[in-house]
């Protein structure tokens, strides 16, 4: 049998961050998850990325995880160039107007859980389970007990539900869901471009959806991220290279020149999740197990690790009693309300550029040069855009 203060279900980035997090405060902590652990990363690049924020970064500095990430991959971007493909909206910043180093880095996922784990298996206050499902979740007013497959079990003082999108324990539980299909699927791919991408992340607003070009650590490559009708997904998806490169460009309105796609394609459904319960007696959800967002402005990985980072401070400050009522309500009502607020603004973005309306493309277009060019607003823009 083991014992533990916490135990997380779920090794992604979002859960790891919290176990280690905890682990480097003496806190005992046990991860579970159904997946193998993360692998060295191999020279292709990942398809899933993430464009982390300053606060993110501070973070991971924090948890002595940088260092591996920026050893083993990772893209500082100092521009943003964001336009609206039917108007003649457009905003653009770099890091020198906002006094920065830069506004942020596009990370591959599997290389943030790649270090996670690494600093994690340093810590003799943390135990890793991977390849590792549980069978049973019961819980006292004090304890939670959980079985594994196996037959171990596992007592717990809290329990994390870091178990994604599709939250096991969060059904098991009953915590009630708001649900929003966004009637909108991402496609994502690696593309080589003829011109370098200049450290630049670049999203133009298509009719149909938002394309966002995010650049990767070779100066010619990108990472793309095409949010679209799920109609026009199977279309792109079953083009062949050749039309898809050139799909691309169009989309794209030639920016960085040619355009080659150096990977496979893959897509999936974007729906909004909001879990209007995050506390049940001494389970809680963090990450996409409590909230889900279109990812037209990447927020989707920050969030979560706002979330962890909330969890850390409240647990490793607790004084009197570990993991307190008190405590996880704090968590529950700080978190939601801002889970709550960009899920708000994502979606007002997303209805705005959406379509061809004229009068959405003149709110578009006017409002777009209007921050442009008023150095105050944009000031502000830029900030909330990076996550200042």
């Amino acid at each position: 049998m083991k014992q533990a203060q916490v135990c997380i279900v779920g090794g992604g980035c979002v859960g790891l961050t919290l176990a280690l997090g905890l682990a480097k405060a003496d806190i005992s902590v046990v991860v579970i998850d159904g997946a193998s652990t993360q692998a060295l990363p191999t020279d292709e690049y990942g398809l899933r990325v993430s464009a982390l924020s300053i606060a993110s970064q501070t973070l991971l500095e924090q948890l002595n995880v940088w260092p591996e990430i920026i050893a083993q991959r990772a893209c500082a971007y100092t521009h943003m160039d964001v336009r609206d493909a039917d108007s003649f909206g457009k905003i653009a910043f770099n890091n020198e107007q906002l006094e920065l180093e830069h506004l942020g880095h596009i990370v591959e996922n599997d290389i943030i859980r790649y270090a996670l784990v690494k600093e994690l298996e340093q810590q003799s206050s943390a135990t890793l389970m991977f390849d590792t499902e549980y069978q049973q979740i019961h819980q006292s007013e004090s304890d939670v007990f959980i079985t594994l497959k196996s037959g171990e079990p596992i007592i717990a003082k809290l329990l994390v539900a870091a178990d994604g999108a599709n939250s096991a324990i969060r059904k098991q539980f009953n915590m009630a869901l708001s649900f929003k299909d966004y009637d909108h699927h991402a496609l994502v791919a690696t593309v080589k471009t003829k011109e370098p991408h200049a450290n630049t992340a670049r999203q133009v607003f298509l009719p149909t959806g938002p394309l966002a070009f995010l650049p990767l650590s070779d100066a010619n490559t990108h990472s793309i991220v095409w949010s679209t009708s799920p109609n026009h997904c199977d279309e792109l998806l079953a083009m062949d290279d050749s039309a898809f490169n050139k799909a691309v460009m169009a989309a794209i309105d030639g920016q960085c020149g040619l355009c080659e796609v150096q990977s496979k394609r893959a897509a999936f459904p974007l729906k909004m999740r909001y879990a209007q319960q995050w506390v049940s007696g001494k389970v809680v959800l963090m990450g996409d197990a409590a909230h889900t967002i279109h990812p037209l402005a990447g927020l989707g990985m920050n969030l979560g690790l706002k979330d962890a980072a909330y969890l850390i401070a409240l647990l490793t400050s607790d004084s009197k009693e570990f993991a307190s009522t008190r405590t996880l309500r704090d968590y529950e009502r700080t978190r939601k309300l801002d889970a709550q607020k960009h899920i708000a603004m994502m979606q007002g973005l997303k209805e705005l550029f959406e379509g061809a309306n004229p009068v959405k493309k003149l709110i578009r277009g006017v409002g777009l040069s209007l921050v442009d060019n008023l150095g105050p607003i944009k000031h502000l823009f830029a900030k909330e855009a990076i996550g200042k």
